[in-house]
C-alpha cells in the first residue's frame, strides 16, 4: 500500500521536475526525488492544517 503511494508520488513528481531539468540528466532522479519530498511535506502540511482548524464558526 505504502509503494503505490510512492509511486504516485514519483509519478506526479517527474513531470514537475522534467520542467527544470532533462529527463536524461543523470541527476534526474535526485532532483525527482527532492521534489517528491516536497510534495510528501506540503501534503502533511495541508492534512496537519485541515485537521487543525475548528469545526464551529466563531462568534
Amino acid at each position: 500500500m505504502l509503494g503505490w503511494i510512492v509511486r504516485i508520488l514519483f509519478v506526479i513528481a517527474a513531470p514537475i521536475t522534467a520542467l527544470f531539468v532533462a529527463r536524461d540528466a543523470l541527476n534526474f532522479g535526485l532532483i525527482q526525488t527532492f521534489v517528491t519530498i516536497l510534495l510528501v511535506t506540503g501534503l502533511v502540511g495541508l492534512v496537519a492544517a485541515y485537521s487543525g482548524r475548528s469545526r464551529r464558526a466563531p462568534h
